[in-house]
């Protein structure tokens, strides 16, 4: 552990080290020194996973901490793995992001925080102590913040931050309610005696797990805690997205998991309420996903139905558990932790080459956009894998997990249970739908974004591809995606360890059961080997056949002079026809102005789709909570007077009712 404590330490202090070199040098000093800190975190993690064998130190603090555990068995090793890998891509990712932000008035504290949430976030998984947890949380949260805000001179940007912050605030209540209340039971801050408690007593672990999901399901952005996400993402710099959303939000995982660990076996009803909010938060996200044309914002809203699958998971495996079969909670929960990697390095691929085509034409708009992939042929290729990926297509890692979901679902209906089965069936067919929608959202996206003819001048004016220092992180990421795809079955090897380490109760049937998903995986890398093959074989074939020729095709005529930018669909028009059937979960806002005139010298049409829990829940409570604090303002009158009057009136309250009650 000491090697682990080294890496959180240089972490810290990175960001403030930075700042005493020249502005030319910041983000590549902070790339070496992140790297260092990461190494020194990821080697206990790697000997944790291949070893077998957990770590711990324990530090004795004050009478009210007690002894604090910081602790690595498989599951936080898992999470320190993720979290240095991807954190570290990002920040050098970053090295030519930044490039045009080096003179910011903000450049170095976001410097500073950048490693502070990534410390913080491989605290939040290795620490076994409620109190020092929730400091750790709090640490990445405020952070997180200040990270988001980094353009704080655009009032878009401040207002994203602010609801950020008041989300993450409301979450941190709920873990804090559930962790009192465990603390009250048992009589300590320790997550081991957490577990005595809620394990013998059933009906207290329903209510606890409840509060924390709120509290958790808020950070990884669960439907309804969800709202705060669409916006936090597209206000962030893209390397900053891409940690929320690839790393910072599966935190929330974490604490579900290890709530779930605690607790043992789920209660039915528990586990049918979790998979319901998880079909529905996929749904949701993929459905307003398809609505944007934020580019950032649309894949703000596919993390909350990557969320939704990850949870689709976890709720097929408490659903194995609660039932006693150890293959669907071998495949459910091997899906669902699967997916969290998966998501992380498909998700942080897109939110990156969303920042390459940001840094190139300063628009996020998809609508403007156009023609890319003649001036960024290596972006539009890595962006082209990170959707075929984040579509479960193969044969990339994204189908992995999702079928190992699948599988867990179609052996989940031997559960001769009518809701059960009832409830997985429903879920297998959300599931369904979800992957149809995501392709039709994310051909729109490409389409739009990188074929045909640009549709403004800043898509026209691009001409050169971002340098290597951005393209190489991206590279990698999408080697990622390939390699998983091709080699599952050595990491369902690592899941089955990771699974039985979740549950050492089941280690025994888990064991048993762990030849069949194993076989499967085999067989699965196979044919995508076989597929990779056969189209390497078409494309070689192509280029040695057209080899020095050149070929000409006839447009077909009819009036046809050349092609312009009025003559391609746009993003509206190609999701139009699929929205037009949903119309009421849509919230529409129009922005028109009609042609008056034969000859019209303006005319525009803008369609804004609002979140429909934003719209019709927070927005009228926000209204309300206006209207009540404007009753008070004539307390808030300036005068001292007034307030001294206003503290004695309180003190007499005070002693008053103290006399009665004594």
């Amino acid at each position: 552990m000491n090697n682990f404590f080294i890496g959180i330490f240089t972490l810290l202090f990175s960001g403030f080290v930075v700042g005493l070199f020249g502005k030319n040098f910041k983000t590549g000093i902070l790339s070496f020194l992140v790297a260092i800190g990461s190494v020194f975190c990821a080697i206990p993690a790697v000997k944790v996973l291949f070893s077998g064998t957990d770590l711990a130190k324990t530090f004795e603090f004050n009478a009210l901490f007690g002894n604090v555990t910081f602790g690595i068995d498989h599951l936080s090793a898992f999470f320190i793995l993720i979290i240095t890998i991807m954190s570290l891509i990002s920040v050098i990712y970053s090295n030519g992001y930044l490039k045009p932000y080096l003179d910011s008035k903000n450049i170095n504290s976001h410097l500073v925080f950048l490693p502070v949430l990534i410390a913080s976030m491989l605290a939040v998984v290795t620490c076994q102590n409620a109190l020092m947890f929730l400091i750790c949380w709090e640490v990445m949260s405020l952070s997180s913040f200040f990270l988001v805000i980094f353009e704080s001179a655009k009032k878009e940007v401040l207002k994203a931050g602010i609801k950020y912050l008041v989300f993450m605030h409301i979450s941190v209540l709920f873990i804090i309610m559930a962790f009192a209340f465990m603390a009250i039971k048992s009589g300590s801050f320790d997550f081991e005696s957490f577990k005595l408690v809620l394990q013998n007593n059933k009906s207290f672990a329903n209510i606890v797990f409840i509060l924390a999901f709120i509290g958790f399901g808020t950070k990884a952005g669960f439907v309804p805690f969800h709202n705060w996400l669409p916006d936090a993402h597209p206000a962030a710099p893209s390397h900053v997205s891409a940690i929320m959303s690839g790393v910072m939000i599966k935190t929330g995982i974490y604490g579900i998991i290890r709530m779930i660990m605690l607790i043992g076996t789920p209660n039915k009803f528990v586990a049918y309420g979790f998979l319901v909010i998880a079909v529905i938060s996929s749904l949701y996200g993929v459905l307003y996903a398809i609505t944007q044309h934020d580019l950032k914002r649309l894949l703000a809203y596919h993390s909350i139905e990557n969320i939704g699958i990850i949870g689709i998971g976890l709720g097929i495996g408490m659903l194995g558990l609660t039932y006693h079969n150890p293959l669907v909670t071998l495949l459910g929960f091997s899906g669902g932790i699967l997916h969290i990697l998966n998501h992380s390095i498909f998700k942080e691929l897109l939110f990156l080459s969303a920042g390459s085509v940001y840094l190139k034409t300063h628009t996020k708009d998809i609508e403007t956009l156009g023609g890319l992939i003649k001036a960024m042929p290596i972006t539009a290729i890595l962006f082209l894998i990170g959707s075929v990926a984040i579509c479960g297509l193969p044969p990339f890692n994204g189908f992995v997990s999702e079928f190992l979901i699948y599988l867990g679902m179609f052996r989940g209906l031997e559960i001769h249970h009518f809701l059960a089965m009832l409830l997985i069936f429903l879920a297998i067919s959300g599931l369904a739908l979800v992957g149809t929608m995501a392709i039709l959202c994310f051909s729109k996206a490409f389409s739009i974004m990188f074929l045909g003819l640009p549709r403004s001048e800043k898509a026209a004016n691009v001409s050169i591809d971002c340098g290597y220092v951005m393209t190489i992180p991206m590279g990698i990421l999408a080697l990622f995606t390939l390699l998983i795809g091709i080699y599952p079955q050595f990491v369902f090897y690592e899941l089955k360890l990771i699974v039985l380490s979740i549950f050492p109760s089941l280690k025994l049937d888990l064991v048993q059961v762990c030849a069949i998903p194993l076989n499967i995986m085999q067989v699965v890398a196979f044919f995508a080997i076989m597929f990779i093959l056969f189209m390497t074989v078409l494309v070689v074939l192509k280029h040695y056949l057209l080899k020095g020729k050149v070929v000409f095709h006839d447009t077909w005529g009819c009036g046809y002079n050349r092609a312009n930018n009025h003559m391609q669909y746009t993003a509206s028009s190609y999701a139009g026809p699929f929205l037009s059937m949903l119309k009421p979960l849509f919230k529409k806002v129009f922005d028109i102005e009609k042609p008056k005139k034969l000859f019209p010298t303006s005319a525009h049409f803008h369609l804004q789709i609002e979140d429909i829990e934003e719209a019709y829940v927070l927005n009228p409570l926000l209204k309300f909570d206006e209207w009540f604090l404007t009753k008070f303002e004539s307390l808030q009158s300036g005068n001292i007077q007034s307030y001294l009057k206003y503290g004695l009136i309180f003190l007499l309250v005070v002693i008053i009712a103290s006399l009665f009650i004594g």
